[in-house]
């Protein structure tokens, strides 16, 4: 097979969750061990960090992956969903794994991955671990792919476990409180490992601090310790914040080429993550600095407010759950123009209701469904979006949406797409 033949059969023939949702999901360990122990235990070959979070992972793992590599650190990134290219989900050092090795590791296994059965993603997790081992990564930054304690990826033991904050996401799989969802993420806590939580939460303060009591595993919540304090400079394109430890300055004027203030909680957990690995890493300010700066540049990562382009101002943000949409909401309220143009199209297993009672009514909404079939149909999303009191046209495709708010906004206006990933796969 070529690789188009090869992803043809990897989408095809394994269930996709990305894809099919919930028919898609394998709870449970079991078919991962297995995975692993017939490709050799690769996962036993390298050093990692593992970070679960129902928002800010992905940021969270790619500046934890770009401050090893300012480091001088062989780092593997794998990650999920990808955007564009399936193997955005596998990297070292910001370079994607090549067509031939995914074609290579599909011929010489897919007897046994059909014999066992596995989802897609068990596949991809056990084509990462084997080629993070088999190019000897000095560390790989592993973000969960939902959950935590039945995830695929929870099969390592971690220099350091990372969950970033907790949600109302994927409540049909992980419960529908935040307590039963946080005792699904501390899942990856593991016996003497220490934990980095980003976000301390009423709710879910006691069950991290229970778990980690439980595993004998040191606990820091970052925001407890680290705070980020903004400085106000004119840039679409960069933020800058002073960041004090313990009320003492730590480092001053860090840059973060990820617009939007939600990361100011992503920026906290790194900058604790980092803090705590120091001496085992030896890690410096400098690699620290730098590795936050150039995060864009070395690991490519994209869709988190990502500025699309100017006049008009058009940005793209993978935000797509209660929360997630919360932050986008507020980083909108605060910006000046003249008007705003929504793209919007979700995913039919989200909470759709409570996500479009969050959206401003001022402005112009673009509905559309994303090209997979766990797409929300746009008449269905405009339909709930018009008994809320929100107005705009639906549109057969992304691409006809994104064009027409183009077209129609004034170069004063912001055009927004947003509210999946899958969306936003589709313009960037």
């Amino acid at each position: 097979m070529n690789y188009q033949e090869t992803l043809d059969w990897m989408f095809n023939k394994l269930p996709v969750y990305q894809s099919i949702g919930a028919n898609a999901y394998k709870p449970g360990l079991d078919n991962t061990i297995a995975l692993l122990g017939y490709l050799g235990n690769p996962h036993h070959n390298f050093k990692s960090i593992h970070v679960a979070g129902t928002n800010g992972k992905g940021s969270t793992s790619h500046m934890l992956a770009s401050i090893f590599q300012e480091a001088g650190y062989k780092t593997g990134l794998y990650t999920s969903p990808h955007l564009r290219d399936f193997r955005e989900r596998i990297r070292i050092n910001g370079e994607m794994i090549s067509e031939e090795h995914v074609v290579e590791f599909i011929e010489k296994n897919k007897a046994e991955f059909e014999k066992m059965e596995l989802s897609f993603f068990e596949m991809t997790v056990g084509m990462a671990f084997d080629y993070f081992s088999n190019e000897k990564v000095d560390i790989a930054i592993i973000e969960v792919g939902m959950g935590g304690r039945l995830d695929s990826t929870n099969i390592i033991t971690p220099e350091l476990s990372v969950i970033t904050n907790i949600g109302l996401d994927h409540v049909q799989f992980l419960g529908n409180t935040l307590e039963k969802i946080a005792g699904e993420k501390a899942g990856i806590i593991k016996e003497g490992i220490p934990v980095v939580i980003g976000e301390t939460q009423a709710e879910t303060h006691q069950v991290f601090e229970n778990k980690a009591n439980e595993c004998h595993s040191p606990i820091y919540f970052a925001d407890q310790i680290f705070d980020c304090d903004k400085i106000h400079i004119e840039s679409q394109t960069l933020q800058e914040y002073d960041i004090w430890k313990n009320n003492e300055l730590y480092l001053e004027a860090c840059e973060i080429p990820l617009m939007g203030n939600y990361q100011k909680k992503n920026l906290a957990t790194v900058i604790c993550v980092a803090d705590l690995l120091r001496g085992k890493f030896n890690l410096s300010d400098d690699d620290i600095r730098s590795g936050i700066a150039n995060v864009i540049r070395n690991t490519h990562l994209m869709g988190r407010w990502q500025i699309l382009g100017q006049d008009p101002l058009t940005i793209a943000d993978t935000g797509h759950n209660v929360d997630g949409i919360r932050e986008v909401v507020c980083q909108l309220a605060e910006m000046t123009y003249n008007k705003l143009h929504f793209v919007i199209g979700m995913v039919n297993d989200k909470d759709i209701d409570h996500v479009l009672q969050l959206l401003p009514h001022s402005c112009e909404y673009y509905f559309c469904k994303a090209d997979i079939p766990r797409g929300l149909d746009a008449k269905i999303l405009a339909e709930k979006a018009f008994d809320l009191g929100l107005r705009g046209k639906v549109y057969n495709s992304v691409r006809d949406a994104y064009l027409s708010a183009l077209n129609d906004a004034s170069f004063d206006d912001i055009v927004f797409v947003g509210g999946s990933n899958f969306i936003v796969a589709e313009v960037v």
